[in-house]
C-alpha cells in the first residue's frame, strides 16, 4: 500500500506538464548546456534545465564495477584530468573500439570510488575557452545522480523534464569487458523508478541493444541514431544510407521509434530539406536532428557571424528554424534555444 505522502507526490508528478507542448519541436540538451559548461557535468545538465531544455543527454559507459556514469566516451583523458594523475598512470591502455584504435584511460578499468577522485575538464578549450575556467570544478557524475538532479529540478520548477541516455559502445564493452549496458540500464531503470511512462527516450548507435531492449522492456521509446559515413559497429554488413532508405526505414521502425540523424541528413547545402523526414514518417518514425551548436565552427557558412570560429550569433536559432520547417519532431542543442531573440534580418 502507498503511503499518503507517496500517493501525493505522484499525483503532483502526473499533474506536471510534460515535457514540451504536443506538437512543439523538443529540445534535447546534448550532454547538458554544453556549450556553456563542461559537458556530463551536474552543472551542465541543471543550466540545460534552467534555460528551458525538455530533455537532458547523458551519454552512458560503466565502471569496473558496473556502476553507469555520464561521460561522452569511455576513453577519459579528453574530458577529465585523469592524465595528469600519477596514481592512474599504470591504467593506461591501448584498445580498438569500433574498429579505431585509441590510447588512453578507460572507464571500464576504473571503479566509481576512483573516479570519483577524478574531475571534470572542457573538451575543447579551443573554441571554447570560457568553459575552462570551471575545469577542476566536478566530479563523474552516474546516472543516479543524473536523475536525482532532474527529479530535484522537476519539483522546484514544476514541470516534467525528460532523460534521453545514449549507449555508448555496448557491444565493445559487452565482447571486451563482459559488461553488459542494456542488463545496466534496466537495473538502473527498476532502481530509480523508471517506467515508460515516464519522458525517456533510449538511444544507441547500435541495433542489437534497442532490440534487446525492445523485448525486454517494449514500452520505452528508442532511437536508433544515424549518421552520413559508416554503419552499425556490432552490424558490419549494414550501411547507415541504407538503413535510411524507405525500405531500410521500415525494418527500423520494428525496434525504434525515431532516428536521430545528422543535420546534414535532413537539410542539403542550401537549406532545402531532404525526403528523409518524410520517409521516416512514411515509416512510423520520428526524426530527431543532431546536433546543433551555437559557435561558427559547427555551422554552415551561410549561418556564421563574422570570421571568428569561436564567434556566436544566431546562427543555431536559423538552424533549428529550419529543422522545425523540414518537420523534424526534436533538436539535440548544445546552446540555450528558448529565451532568446534575434534579429529579424
Amino acid at each position: 500500500m502507498m503511503r499518503p505522502a507517496m500517493i501525493l507526490a505522484a499525483a503532483l508528478l502526473a499533474a506536471m506538464p510534460v515535457a514540451a507542448q504536443e506538437g512543439e519541436m523538443l529540445i534535447i540538451a546534448h550532454r547538458g548546456a554544453s556549450a556553456e559548461r563542461p559537458e556530463h557535468t551536474l552543472a551542465a545538465y541543471e543550466r540545460a534545465i534552467d534555460q528551458g531544455a525538455d530533455y537532458i543527454e547523458p551519454d552512458l559507459v560503466a565502471t569496473k564495477d558496473l556502476v553507469l556514469i555520464s561521460r561522452h566516451e569511455n576513453e577519459l583523458s579528453g574530458t577529465t584530468d585523469v592524465a595528469s594523475r600519477e596514481e592512474f598512470e599504470d591504467r593506461r591502455r591501448e584498445k580498438t573500439v569500433d574498429g579505431q584504435k585509441i590510447a588512453g584511460w578507460f572507464a571500464e578499468d576504473f571503479t566509481l570510488a576512483e573516479l570519483l577522485t577524478l574531475r571534470a575538464k572542457e573538451r575543447i578549450p579551443a573554441i571554447r575557452p570560457a568553459n575552462a575556467r570551471f575545469d577542476g570544478l566536478y566530479q563523474v557524475a552516474t546516472l543516479a545522480d543524473v536523475v536525482k538532479l532532474v527529479r530535484a529540478k522537476e519539483a522546484e520548477t514544476g514541470r516534467r523534464i525528460g532523460i534521453y541516455p545514449e549507449l555508448k559502445h555496448p557491444g565493445f564493452l559487452l565482447q571486451s569487458a563482459g559488461i553488459d549496458l542494456v542488463d545496466l540500464l534496466l537495473r538502473d531503470f527498476k532502481a530509480l523508478g523508471i517506467t515508460p511512462a515516464d519522458p525517456v527516450f533510449i538511444q544507441s548507435f547500435e541495433v542489437a541493444p534497442l532490440q534487446r531492449l525492445r523485448t525486454r522492456a517494449p514500452g520505452f521509446k528508442q532511437v536508433l541514431l544515424v549518421e552520413p559515413l559508416g554503419g552499425p559497429a556490432d552490424e558490419p554488413s549494414l550501411r547507415y544510407a541504407e538503413m535510411v532508405t524507405p525500405t531500410g526505414l521500415e525494418e527500423v521502425a520494428k525496434y525504434a521509434d525515431a532516428i536521430g540523424a545528422y543535420a546534414g541528413m535532413i537539410l542539403g547545402p542550401d537549406g532545402t530539406p531532404t525526403s528523409l523526414v518524410a520517409d521516416a514518417k512514411a515509416a512510423g518514425l520520428a526524426v530527431h536532428a543532431w546536433t546543433i551548436r551555437p559557435e561558427n565552427e559547427f555551422l554552415p557558412p551561410m549561418l556564421r557571424t563574422g570570421d571568428d570560429p569561436k564567434g556566436k550569433g544566431c546562427g543555431d536559432m536559423k538552424l533549428a528554424a529550419m529543422l522545425k520547417a523540414a518537420g523534424v519532431a526534436g533538436v539535440f542543442s548544445d546552446g540555450p534555444l528558448k529565451g532568446r531573440s534575434c534579429p529579424a534580418n
